[in-house]
């Protein structure tokens, strides 16, 4: 019986009587970033946990250290966890990539790593036991009815922790033997039912509450690309485990700066200069959180390529009016300035327009990522018979060079990401974006000093 339990069908379980989902890949994942903010700033750090337990897969969903601190916890996650502080020059904390065995259990801010099977799936899982805070969160459902899932009944989180019980018990009777001592060691447990009160509408306002990001907090909202004929092969599924882990552990603690910087900024003692360098310190933690959001989810789309995506009427020119301003503000801080040129009167173009704002402000991240101080960066849109061409170009020294300079030069670095030698940075490679444009009704061409050039198709009045 615990040979056969898998996390998926744990989250089964947790979605026992539960209507079917209706959302997408990229927004059910912007509902779980979204939930773990609720779930420890509102539900858990204002009662101040002194001890308790965690178990989440594939990836650590905890990031506040006071939690960190006092929880224990067990992670199923993918083997290629174990190579990260070898293969990225001690990036990772030991804590996140000591084996088990050679570690102590008493370790503060640590967790048990097991390994991941193949029947488990991807979906996120984590489940959270402390005195009076005993809560389940999990995404679930089949492409398209999706859902986020949270239960704080005692029946279905008992049923969870046997069926979790069994299966660290064929893993490791060691793991299911601390698991059961650190339950006993918790004593009564006082279920709170109106967790579920609490929770639903805090996570309400901190998704209607969000800030609009210049290049991320609608990543999750890209399409994924077209369908490939070739599946990749079981070394480049590695390469994507490894890449989306490694985003992971990146933003978490950058994510974990900005909660902290806002919590100051709150403030009204600061000193003017002080609160000009934590703006400063947040712009630049969002502007990276951004990126590597990105690639976390050009990887996961990379490795599960999606159905086509249905296009819409998008005023294209109006949505580079309102967001010049938020991008103009962002290039300066690297001393670069952004013109932007629209002709009047463009009809709509077919797209998805939620899902395009965000990969716009990658395209300008992209381009402009090699421009020295005082460079310029233009963008101009224009009708080009049955489609309008956005065209943008770098200009260094009253010169005009390609969007994305020396192209050629830049290294592959698998499927998904492209290195420049030139400027020591990361980007996603440009057959990642051709294929992430395409799903949004763009064709992206780029030529040597031709600069970057999209071609959007009019939408018809009968479409």
């Amino acid at each position: 019986m615990s040979d056969s339990i898998s996390l998926t069908t744990i989250q089964k379980r947790l979605a026992e009587g539960a209507p079917p989902g209706r959302v997408d890949e990229p927004t059910v994942r912007r509902l779980w970033w979204a939930a773990l903010d609720t779930l420890q700033d509102d539900i858990l750090l204002p009662r101040n946990p002194d001890q308790g337990i965690w178990l989440a897969a594939p990836l650590p969903a905890l990031y506040e250290p006071r939690l960190l601190n006092c929880l224990k916890g067990w992670v199923w996650a993918p083997d290629e966890l174990e190579n990260l502080q070898l293969a990225h020059g001690g990036l990772l904390p030991p804590s996140r990539v000591r084996s088990i065995q050679e570690r102590s259990y008493s370790n503060v801010g640590g967790y048990q790593r097991l390994p991941l099977r193949q029947e488990d799936g991807h979906d996120p899982l984590l489940l959270i036991i402390t005195q009076d805070v005993q809560l389940a969160l999990a995404l679930q459902g089949e492409p398209g009815q999706r859902h986020l899932l949270m239960r704080s009944d005692p029946k279905t989180l008992s049923d969870l922790l046997k069926m979790l019980d069994l299966r660290l018990d064929s893993e490791d009777p060691e793991h299911a033997i601390q698991l059961r001592q650190a339950l006993a060691n918790l004593g009564p447990l006082q279920s709170n039912p109106e967790l579920e009160k609490i929770f639903w509408p805090r996570l309400a306002e901190r998704l209607a509450g969000m800030a609009p990001s210049l290049t991320l907090q609608s990543i999750p909202e890209i399409s994924h690309p077209p369908k490939s004929r070739e599946e990749p092969n079981q070394g480049s599924n590695a390469e994507l485990n490894l890449l989306e882990a490694l985003t992971h552990e990146v933003r978490t603690p950058l994510a974990t700066i900005r909660t902290l910087i806002h919590t100051l900024l709150r403030r009204s003692d600061l000193p003017g200069v002080v609160v000009s360098r934590l703006q400063q310190i947040d712009a630049e933690c969002t502007e990276q959180i951004d990126r590597f959001g990105l690639i976390f989810y050009a990887a996961e789309l990379q490795r599960q390529p999606p159905d086509a995506s249905i296009l819409a009427h998008t005023d294209l020119g109006a949505m580079l009016t309102m967001l010049h301003p938020a991008w103009s503000q962002q290039l300066e801080r690297r001393g670069v300035k952004l013109q932007l040129d629209i002709t009047p009167d463009l009809p709509e173009v077919l797209s998805n327009p939620g899902r395009l704002e965000p990969m716009l402000g990658g395209l300008i991240d992209r381009t402009s990522r090699g421009l020295p101080a005082g460079g310029k960066l233009s963008m101009t849109l224009r009708p080009a018979g049955p489609r309008l061409k956005l065209q943008i170009l770098s200009q260094v020294n009253n010169t005009k060079e390609q969007g994305s300079k020396d192209n050629d030069q830049n290294a592959d670095l698998g499927p998904v990401l492209s290195w420049d030698p030139n400027t020591g940075s990361l980007q996603l490679s440009q057959a990642a974006t051709q294929r992430m444009l395409a799903s949004l009704g763009g064709l992206l061409t780029q030529r040597r000093d031709k600069g970057l050039t999209v071609f959007f198709p009019i939408a018809e009045e009968n479409n």
